[in-house]
């Protein structure tokens, strides 16, 4: 069994679609907030995963907030951290702490429109396709090794509520199957930094009869 933490700042509508999810061999061992005010944390609440606040704004800067929250975390000793729409910018030491165990979703085709306003971006640029990526986290934004991307059309009368929307579907179906590969140890890093997703073990694939989303989103295999 594996222990996940989550993180989030909202709704954390990612949180819900991975405690929805139920994955086998996860437990979801709590959810953290940087706001007291967080949707979300209600959610986690009403399904019985233990929550907790790490105010950004009671911390002098930036370096004294990540203690404090990888204190937190580190209390539940996760084996995954999980970002869900978590608002902060992370320090370089906080990050390699959590070396290898830590996944955000972005709602771009990285290495496409990092950071923020993607979907308006994307808009403005005139692309013909939009999307969402898991990757693993570095210290460089939005540039650490890619687990799995969704990929939907950009339309000809799309504004960027419409697109968001679009997006947002998707990432609640890749960001809990990027989790569910995590928990069944079916990720590694080739020589190339590139990860690789290995072919589930037979009792997993029996487990989880799901439609191939592998294929249809770029998960290597």
């Amino acid at each position: 069994m594996k222990s996940i933490v989550i993180l989030i700042s909202g709704r954390g509508s990612n949180m819900e679609a991975i405690v929805q999810a139920r994955i086998p061999g996860a437990r979801i061992a709590a959810v953290i907030s940087n706001r007291p005010e967080a949707e979300g944390l209600a959610f986690a609440r009403a399904h019985g995963i233990a929550t907790a606040v790490v105010d950004h704004r009671a911390h002098a800067d930036r370096a004294a907030f990540d203690a404090a929250l990888a204190a937190c975390i580190d209390s539940h000793a996760p084996d995954l951290v999980v970002l869900a729409g978590f608002m902060r910018l992370l320090t370089p030491g906080f990050v390699r702490h959590y070396e290898g165990r830590l996944l955000n979703i972005h709602p771009s085709l990285l290495p496409a429109f990092t950071g923020l306003h993607t979907h308006r971006r994307a808009l403005e640029a005139g692309v013909r396709v939009h999307g969402a990526t898991v990757h693993f986290v570095t210290a460089e934004l939005d540039c650490g090794p890619i687990v799995i991307q969704a990929v939907v059309p950009v339309l000809p009368d799309d504004d960027e509520p419409a697109l968001a929307a679009r997006v947002l579907a998707q990432e609640h179906r890749v960001y809990p199957q990027a989790v569910r590969w995590f928990v069944e140890d079916r990720l590694a890093c080739d020589a190339g930094g590139r990860v690789v997703v290995h072919a589930p073990p037979a009792a997993a694939a029996l487990a989880w009869a799901v439609p191939p989303l592998e294929a249809e989103t770029g998960g290597a295999a």
